[in-house]
């Protein structure tokens, strides 16, 4: 994970630019292309949000009428809460992309993040397209990874190679979010490419399966935002035979690496969570089915009190413990909850373990990556999400977001 341009691998067949816009920033590219080739095909899973923000109900409509040529994508304004007109700005961006290449509006999937509730300055998005166009390159993505960053403090880009059939084959990703990050479907926008072929509802398939436990296992605030999308194409240049047979090497390889490229950049929006200090592994076992499971590491997840102890490296496990107990568990055995910190036991037969010290829970709560597991003693069932702690700072960058 890194700015570095040379720490990512092209992806064959696509290409990419940014420019500045003046969407909402001066100075900084914020409106970016993706070119995806004329065999290219796309997957993508979107907000559930039921404030879906314009762009959102066009890509939708588009991504069902037509196989995707362009994403067009941009930062500062998130075209949600605009009603009509709003709606009508999203499909006038894709109308002016497809009239200066050449492709119908149809094959135009547009994507914005930013402030909600303004319109969507069509005319300066139209203006920015001469340049976006010529600028398309190969190399594009470090670009791209930046222009559309809103409170990110960085860019968030990765690459994987693979094999298929002998032939090394590449997925690269990049991602933003860093506040309004909580986990019902893809929490941020994310666009990632493949060149290796496969068949479209097996794609759709791989996005679905890698989202489940990557993007969709992290929370930095609780709040889901209106304009949430990932998309996972391929661009078919590496030349094999599309993979078809969800049992074949092939898509497991391809599995795999779409999946660790989804892990890392979810990783990094945790990591650069809006003003986190902390990076925050929850793990909870022994739970009567994988539903009551992630209930459980919602509530201490979502919980102020514990990302506020968090913050202040505090071991304050009674807020731990009290999050356990009201998440809504039926007839939980208090005296079968056992709970860490790191490796170090705080919660055994319902209390404190009889070994425990604040100076152990002080050294685990002080390292910048903590675990936190709790044993339910309920059954077998788990699961995992991370998150991060709650600052000063995270109110300062949302409190002064508009101003």
């Amino acid at each position: 994970m890194s700015d570095d341009a040379s720490a990512f691998l092209p992806v064959a067949g696509l290409r990419l630019a940014a420019t500045a816009a003046g969407i909402r920033y001066r100075g900084r590219d914020d409106l970016v292309l993706m070119d995806l080739g004329e065999t290219a095909r796309c997957a993508a899973v979107f907000t559930r949000n039921a404030f879906r923000a314009a762009p959102v109900l066009v890509a939708e409509r588009h991504l069902a009428a037509a196989a995707p040529r362009f994403l067009l994508i941009n930062a500062g304004n998130a075209n949600a809460g605009t009603g009509e007109r709003g709606l009508a700005d999203a499909l006038a961006s894709c109308a002016a992309l497809a009239e200066r290449t050449g492709c119908r509006p149809e094959e135009v999937l547009p994507f914005s993040t930013g402030v909600i509730g303004e319109p969507l300055p069509v005319a300066r998005i139209a203006a920015a397209l001469p340049a976006l166009v010529a600028g398309l390159d190969a190399a594009g993505w470090p670009a791209a990874a930046h222009a559309i960053m809103t409170t990110d403090t960085r860019a968030k880009l990765v690459s994987r190679p693979f094999e298929v059939d002998g032939r090394t084959a590449t997925v690269t990703g990049i991602a933003k979010g860093s506040g309004m990050i909580c986990p019902n479907m893809a929490t941020m926008l994310a666009f990632i490419a493949t060149d290796a072929a496969i068949e479209r509802d097996l794609l759709q398939r791989c996005l679905a399966e890698a989202v489940a436990g990557t993007f969709n296992a992290i929370t930095v605030d609780g709040d889901t935002s209106t304009n949430d999308a990932c998309v996972l194409a391929t661009t078919g240049a590496l030349g094999n035979q599309a993979i078809a047979d969800p049992a074949s090497p092939g898509y497991a390889a391809l599995a795999a690496a779409v999946t660790a490229v989804c892990d890392t950049l979810a990783t990094a929006i945790v990591r650069d969570g809006e003003g986190a200090t902390k990076l925050v592994t929850l793990l909870i076992e022994e739970a009567a089915d994988p539903a009551e499971a992630r209930r459980v590491a919602d509530t201490i997840a979502h919980s102020p009190l514990v990302k506020t102890a968090l913050f202040a490296s505090d071991p304050n496990w009674g807020r731990i413990l009290a999050a356990v107990g009201r998440a809504g568990l039926a007839d939980l055995d208090i005296a079968g909850v056992r709970i860490w910190l790191g490796e170090v036991p705080i919660v055994t037969a319902g209390g404190r373990a009889a070994d425990y010290t604040e100076e152990a829970g002080r050294a685990v709560m002080a390292a910048p990556e903590i675990a936190i597991r709790v044993a339910l003693g309920r059954g077998r069932a788990s699961a995992r999400i991370l998150t991060c702690d709650l600052s000063y700072d995270y109110v300062r960058i949302n409190a002064e977001y508009r101003t």
